[in-house]
């Protein structure tokens, strides 16, 4: 994996975690966060699309745990967040905080025409 990709990722993410409210910080620690430069082969043959920026997997807040073989996730793919900024810089770490808390808000339950994720600095 693309060693400097991951980094800015991981303490991007990180940060973001750190300035949620406590009680959602709560909420999401049990979210897995994964860091990926690209859909895999298994995820393509899925249908998931070769340049989707994240994904969420797993049961949300919403249904509860509903008996889903997998915890929640939130997969990032880095390479795609990279190219959709057009760059690894400060436009790479904007995409990376939207792409995270538009995946976050898929935990906490809401559907795709209720998010909407504005620049996070």
């Amino acid at each position: 994996m693309n060693t400097k990709l991951k980094q800015i990722a991981a303490r991007e993410v990180r940060g973001l975690i750190n300035r949620l409210p406590s009680k959602l910080q709560e909420k999401i620690s049990a979210v897995a966060v994964v860091l990926e430069l690209k859909p895999n082969k298994a995820r393509l043959a899925e249908g998931i699309e070769s340049d989707l920026l994240g994904l969420f997997i797993g049961p949300s807040l919403r249904d509860g745990d509903e008996g889903s073989p997998l915890p929640p996730q939130i997969i990032l793919f880095l390479e795609n967040i990279r190219d959709e900024a057009r760059d690894s810089g400060r436009s790479y770490r904007a995409e990376l905080r939207r792409t995270f808390l538009h995946e976050l808000g898929h935990y906490l339950g809401l559907e795709e025409d209720e998010l909407v994720i504005r620049d996070v600095d």
